[in-house]
């Protein structure tokens, strides 16, 4: 047993090291510099192992004690699917927009569609991520403001994500979607709850669009097709409220 744990005991040193190495960027030299003993090439896989556990739990910033709140209120299979969300985000970091548009568009649109009324006893409430995965039920704004901070954190540059709001003519209702613009100037690819397929602006005539923001700027539609920057989306107090609780890791 004294041997066990002094192999533990080096595990946890080395690990130690390791780690504080990994920070500054210099892990490899530790390899280079220990000997080459019996001991080190049975630890070797062991650290690197321990090491990318390591990396993976401190993924994104979702603690455990934040999955702990989840389960407790929610339920296991509401942690489950945040653990899932949390995969699929470290999956898609080097994949082509496309190819996150559609995982993120998919992933999403399997939840419910419920009223603010409903589920959250509000007439108009806007919920963080995190509280939609833990309800998997939402309505048209927290399906794009999902969508919208998941390809955030995709590594997608937000210049191209605008939340926007429309009215979609067939229902004679107002309506929230995720717009990308693969150039500014393009025309963009809507995501939508209502119609799943991804499709290009051009062809939702049913949607006329009224304002877009994201985490940098506000417009306002003049048209179908011009857009007029008019200020920043901390003019909204349901952003503000959103970012405050998102900050606050609300559930």
């Amino acid at each position: 047993m004294a041997c066990v744990y002094g192999v533990y005991d080096k595990i946890k040193s080395t690990f130690e090291e390791l780690d504080n190495l990994s920070k500054s960027g210099h892990f490899l030299n530790f390899f280079a510099t220990k000997n080459q003993s019996a001991t080190g090439v049975f630890l070797l896989p062991l650290l690197l192992l321990a090491l990318i556990f390591s990396s993976a739990a401190q993924h994104f910033g979702i603690s455990e004690k934040v999955l702990e709140k989840i389960r407790v209120k929610y339920g296991t299979t509401a942690e489950t699917r945040v653990q899932y969300w949390q995969d699929m985000i470290q999956q898609y970091q080097t994949s082509d927009d496309m190819d996150r548009l559609r995982a993120v568009n998919n992933f999403f649109n399997e939840a419910r569609f419920v009223n603010d009324i409903d589920l959250w006893h509000k007439n108009d409430y806007w919920a963080t991520p995190l509280e939609f995965l833990a309800k998997d039920a939402g309505d048209c704004e927290d399906f794009s403001i999902a969508k919208y901070f998941t390809l955030k954190e995709m590594g997608l540059d937000i210049s191209k994500l605008r939340i926007t709001y429309v009215k979609a003519e067939l229902l004679n209702q107002a309506h929230m979607v995720l717009a990308y613009y693969p150039t500014p100037s393009a025309v963009p690819l809507i995501l939508d709850n209502i119609n799943k397929r991804i499709l290009p602006a051009s062809e939702r005539s049913d949607l006329r669009p009224i304002y877009s923001f994201n985490a940098d700027s506000l417009w306002l539609a003049r048209s179908r097709n011009e857009q007029l920057r008019v200020g920043m989306p901390t003019q909204l107090n349901l952003w503000q409220d959103l970012t405050n609780r998102m900050t606050n890791d609300a559930i």
